[in-house]
């Protein structure tokens, strides 16, 4: 079984046989609802790229430290994947944050678009993207990635287009599109743009939009999914023809 993994920036730049230390809710965290104990074995990470092996010399109530047995360094895996979300009613913005990163997503985009039933305005935007932060990070740890996705601030239809005019591949779910999300070519490298649309569906100027910048629709299959999985499915299936192989 894997060791369990716990976030912690001061990781970037450990070496084997250094001390470090891990405190505050993370570390509550570890030594409480885990139960994590002396000489037992714990992976720290940065979120960047970093992770190092620790054994446990040390735990407190909200404080644990451990010496550095191993480092690991890796690069962000290619293609590069970004999903635009937009922002589905109730739960649901947390359940697609936590499926997108547990399967590889690298940026998760919040999108008011025109048919969002949900609104995020003021306070409540201050918190809907803490909530959906807060679930990729636990996500993250859960999934032992050693890069943690960025979720971005909320944009506008605009922003969208912008996004998928630079990507390499820009990729629009819509379930009466003709052709099929299998035959688009895909690249080893650069950046796949994945567009979800709300559960109203994407409105007729957002399609105009999108294709301006040369993001036709493509469709996943004959069923309609749920917002909330739609990305997932997409983006299950676009790894497995890359970073999967």
């Amino acid at each position: 079984m894997s060791l369990p993994v716990f976030l912690e920036p001061s990781v970037t730049g450990a070496a084997v046989g250094d001390r470090i230390e891990l405190t505050g809710e993370e570390a509550r965290h570890a030594v409480v609802v885990r139960r994590t104990r002396v000489e037992e074995r714990v992976v720290l990470t940065d979120g960047a790229g970093t992770s190092a092996t620790v054994q446990v010399t040390e735990t407190a109530a909200t404080a644990l430290a451990g010496t550095v047995e191993a480092v690991a360094v890796t690069e962000p895996e290619m293609p590069r994947v970004v999903v635009v979300q937009a922002i589905p009613k109730g739960d649901r913005g947390e359940l697609a944050v936590e499926m997108l990163t547990e399967v590889g997503v690298d940026v998760v985009v919040p999108w008011a678009a025109a048919r969002s039933v949900s609104v995020w305005r003021g306070e409540k935007r201050a918190k809907a993207l803490a909530r959906w932060r807060s679930t990729a990070r636990e996500a993250a740890k859960q999934a032992r990635r050693s890069w943690f996705p960025e979720v971005t601030d909320l944009v506008s239809t605009a922003e969208v287009a912008a996004l998928l005019r630079a990507a390499s591949v820009p990729v629009v779910l819509h379930e009466a599109a003709s052709g099929p999300l299998a035959d688009l070519p895909l690249p080893g490298r650069g950046e796949i743009v994945v567009v979800v649309g709300p559960e109203g569906g994407i409105a007729e100027d957002e399609l105009a939009a999108f294709a301006a910048v040369g993001a036709e629709p493509v469709r996943l299959g004959s069923s309609v999914l749920r917002t909330s999985t739609a990305g997932v499915a997409a983006t299950a299936a676009l790894l497995s023809r890359t970073r999967w192989r």
